[in-house]
């Protein structure tokens, strides 16, 4: 199955994440740019590169040892 972005939201977390594990999306840096569509369009950008760049076998799921 391919993996694909999708937007989460737990207890703990709000964001991107990968569809295929448990990869989570976290801005490295401020964001920057001189108006909110450059800092949306950079954030993006940072994004998308770190996704694509990501190893799913290093970020396994944790199974739910009561299977649920």
């Amino acid at each position: 199955m391919r993996r694909e972005l999708v937007w989460v939201k737990t207890q703990g977390f709000q964001g991107w994440a990968c569809s295929q594990c448990a990869w989570l999306f976290n801005p490295l840096d401020a964001l920057d740019g001189n108006t909110i569509e450059e800092m949306k369009q950079n954030y993006e950008r940072q994004r998308d590169k770190t996704f694509a760049s990501h190893s799913c076998p290093e970020h396994p799921r944790l199974n739910n040892p009561k299977g649920q």
